[in-house]
């Protein structure tokens, strides 16, 4: 049984690659990327996801960090549209970075490459392409230490007199 997630997720890039297919601009692109195939896979975007899900074994919020990595990867390069040639490689090099970014147990890449049907080598290289996109993370991992660091500190002074506080601030 098909969790109500993945085909969701599937039905959604569907509908993106299957509208970014008829786009006249993307139709007469001559930038291909590495994630783009010389041919459309002949497995459907549906079936891709459940096979990642049955051998990958991510937990849900993989999928949908995933997705939020494409799409802002689409967006910081316009040029690179997810569509029927590069939907495959984009969904399975975005799984695998989400699972070892969220899950405490991944698969190594040579797992990762069988799984997604391209060689280990490709998968590798797609990996470092994702992870070296500048403004991918997520800004709110960084806020969320600052309101940490924030919360701790104010924490440690909590016990401490307003004089000791003042001479803290002039040192």
């Amino acid at each position: 049984m098909t969790p109500k997630l993945i085909t969701s997720l599937s039905r959604l890039l569907q509908r993106i690659s299957e509208s970014n297919d008829l786009r006249p601009e993307i139709k007469s692109q001559k930038i291909i990327s590495a994630f783009h195939g010389l041919a459309r896979p002949n497995i459907s975007i549906h079936s891709y996801l459940q096979r990642i899900f049955k051998y990958a074994n991510c937990s849900p919020s993989c999928y949908v960090v995933a997705y939020i990595y494409l799409d802002r990867f689409t967006h910081r390069y316009p040029e690179l549209q997810i569509n029927s040639y590069s939907v495959h490689r984009l969904l399975i090099t975005s799984v695998m970075v989400s699972a070892k970014f969220l899950d405490d147990r991944y698969y190594n890449n040579a797992y990762y490459a069988k799984v997604g049907g391209i060689s280990t080598t490709e998968m590798n290289f797609l990996e470092v392409m994702i992870l070296h996109v500048p403004k991918l993370q997520f800004p709110q991992d960084q806020q969320i230490s600052e309101n940490n660091h924030l919360c701790f500190s104010t924490a440690d002074h909590q016990d401490e007199s307003p004089h000791q506080k003042q001479h803290q601030l002039a040192v």
